[in-house]
């Protein structure tokens, strides 16, 4: 079964609120960082979403084509996103990967925590950001990315669809698709004010960071 446009649009609105998202920051190698951290929890087998989330055929079935190889010390590669290196592979419950993407190296650890019945799945995405980078994008620049990878999860976990390239392309492009990543970008806002951040410096990253996903700005009913 194929991901289509259909299957999208009927998750969409509960995708959001499904989703916690919390930003913060620590020192990684002396520098520091910034880290966001999203969590959902499926109504799934611990073993499906490990399974889900660690090998290449299932992985290729809602967020890409991917090769190489999870365990400790493979390298994985992304088709046309990022790459990197297992760092830790503890089945069922622990993964933590290098992401390497564009020259950069930053951090992805996937903690899991179920049993028969349901899993929490918790990705934490630490990455060394200039302040000015932070500044003018916020957390949305990786937590809308984030956020979409986790709906063609979702969609796989609940329906067993693969990803349709065609139909997710042009799902971003249509309304709906554009007010998910809005909703998105509007809740890694409040996020980033949660952490800290001034309301009016918050507020202005994420709308750059909308604008930039999709070319629409942040209207007052997304």
């Amino acid at each position: 079964m194929d991901t289509n446009l259909d299957a999208l649009h009927s998750t969409t609105d509960a995708q959001i609120p499904a989703v916690t998202r919390v930003v913060g920051s620590r020192e990684v190698g002396g520098e520091d960082a910034r880290i966001v951290t999203v969590t959902q929890t499926y109504p799934s087998a611990l073993a499906e979403v490990w399974n889900a989330i660690t090998t290449e055929d299932r992985i290729s079935r809602w967020l890409g084509p991917i090769s190489g190889d999870f365990r400790l010390g493979g390298r994985y590669q992304i088709e046309g996103n990022a790459g990197g290196e297992v760092l830790e592979c503890a089945q069922p419950t622990r993964l933590h990967v290098t992401w390497e993407y564009g020259g950069d190296v930053s951090w992805v650890t996937a903690t899991l925590n179920g049993d028969d019945a349901s899993t929490t799945l918790e990705i934490e995405h630490v990455a060394h950001v200039g302040d000015e980078d932070w500044k003018q994008f916020g957390p949305g620049a990786v937590g809308i990315g984030w956020d979409s990878m986790l709906l063609g999860l979702t969609l796989h976990l609940g329906t067993g669809s693969n990803l349709d390239p065609e139909a997710a392309l042009a799902w971003s492009a249509s309304a709906d698709g554009i007010r998910f990543m809005t909703r998105s970008g509007l809740e890694w806002r409040d996020a980033n004010i949660a952490a800290g951040e001034s309301e009016a410096d918050a507020s202005a990253a994420a709308e750059r960071c909308i604008v930039a996903y999709t070319g629409a700005g942040a209207g007052p009913d997304a």
